[in-house]
């Protein structure tokens, strides 16, 4: 019994890291595109975390990060939140906050300049036992701290949660 627990264990292992291994080849047609990203806060103390699909194909897979996702062309990035939130969580979001923007210029490859806009989403953690992960393969609540220290984050989800704990008070 062991040996076959031992056995599933390295082919997911194997299986996880040609996925990632791909990814960071860049073997695959990403194309960069405008972003939107609910910062879901609970209960103003923990962050809601979802923990991407292990499928090639996507940025970061095998990774924690936001929930959110592209802007499709002509869409207001408010309704791509509100579109991608209900896809992701099965969520209505009312009262999203706008709170930062990065961007990216892939101008290195003609692409030009992309965002990913962040939106601050407070709820109640009895408003999280009605959420329906949708996507990705795990949904959890962290503290910051807890987030910044996991070994696999998505970069900049990790800077604006950094943001959103440290810095938003004090301005």
């Amino acid at each position: 019994m062991m040996f076959l627990r031992h056995r599933l264990l390295r082919r997911a292992h194997t299986e996880t890291s040609q996925v990632i291994d791909e990814f960071l080849r860049g073997d695959r047609d990403l194309v960069p595109s405008n972003a939107v990203v609910g910062l879901i806060v609970i209960d103003d103390v923990r962050y809601l975390m979802q923990l991407r699909s292990q499928k090639a194909g996507i940025f970061f897979p095998g990774h924690w990060g936001l929930f959110g996702g592209a802007v499709d062309d002509g869409e207001h990035a408010d309704a791509a939140l509100t579109r991608e939130l209900r896809e992701e969580l099965d969520i209505e979001v009312n009262d999203a906050k706008y709170f930062t923007e990065f961007s990216f210029d892939f101008g290195f490859c003609g692409r030009g300049q992309v965002w990913r806009r962040y939106y601050r989403v407070a709820v109640t953690a009895r408003e999280t036992e009605k959420m329906v992960l949708g996507e990705g393969s795990e949904m959890r609540a962290f503290t910051a701290h807890e987030i910044l220290i996991l070994p696999r984050l998505v970069p900049y989800d990790a800077f604006a949660i950094w943001l959103d704990a440290t810095q938003r008070k004090r301005c």
